[in-house]
């Protein structure tokens, strides 16, 4: 009896070290960033800056890494506010506003800075469903019942008129690998950027398949005298609508004063 146990025993050792070995599926790839400020400051000089996004990727497959094959693109994306995009036509010799359209949610500043050309890091389907990219912005129009093509048109003109303005921007190479974890980001801060919460986000792409996007947050605000300004003319609208008119109207009256004719 006890000699049967005993090959009973041996046999299941024999079985269990049969087994193939269960492979550990190891862990995805992510992806993380840090601003070296939470706020900026701006003043009624500012010009225009750059602004560096250092970020790391975890998990990372360093043989993919070796070969190239990890891709991120950083955005900086402003506030979204409501949009209003007039179309002039000529009547009569003169140019009027005859047709308008709303946006709502629009984000007022968009800056992109990628690896590659977005072009070469994955297919276009890939950026309308993560609504990457000026030209895959969603903007949603008040007016819904308007037609397809009409959308279209004003919604190609907004783009251009915010990439003309330096407020939607893209730099290709923008984002640098200083290892095969670490990289750094390069977005262009327009001179006539918006104040306010703006969101940074990367997304990591491998072998242009998206895998994972971090974001975090940056505030833009005004400095010195104009940001009293702002803030007086916000918390104290009316007194200082008033505080304008009146001061509108003592320097009309001083101006007519010293350059009357007598």
């Amino acid at each position: 009896m006890a000699g049967l146990k005993a090959f009973a025993a041996a046999a299941f050792l024999s079985l269990v070290a049969a087994l193939p070995a269960v492979a550990q599926t190891p862990p995805a790839e992510s992806i993380q960033i840090g601003l070296s400020t939470d706020a900026v400051s701006i003043t009624a000089g500012f010009s225009g800056a750059d602004l560096t996004i250092f970020g790391s990727l975890e998990n990372a497959d360093p043989l993919v890494a070796r070969q190239g094959r990890y891709d991120v693109i950083v955005v900086l994306e402003g506030p979204p506010r409501p949009v209003v995009v007039r179309r002039k036509d000529r009547v009569l010799g003169v140019w009027i506003n005859l047709e308008s359209e709303t946006f709502e949610n629009v984000p007022v500043s968009y800056s992109v800075a990628s690896t590659r050309p977005l072009q070469d890091v994955t297919d276009p389907n890939s950026y309308k469903q993560l609504s990457l990219g000026a030209s895959n912005l969603y903007m949603k129009p008040a007016d819904v019942t308007d037609s397809p093509a009409t959308i279209e048109e004003f919604t190609a003109a907004l783009r251009d008129r915010k990439t003309a303005t330096g407020l939607y921007s893209e730099n290709v190479g923008g984002v640098q690998f200083l290892s095969q974890n670490l990289f750094r980001a390069t977005v262009r801060l327009a001179p006539n950027v918006p104040v306010g919460t703006h969101k940074a986000r990367a997304f990591l792409f491998k072998s242009g398949m998206f895998i994972k996007e971090s974001s975090a947050q940056l505030e833009i605000r005004k400095s010195g005298f104009e940001q009293s300004i702002f803030r007086v003319a916000h918390d104290y609208s009316f007194l200082y609508g008033v505080f304008a008119v009146s001061l509108a109207m003592l320097t009309g009256w001083l101006g007519r004063l010293i350059f009357r004719k007598d």
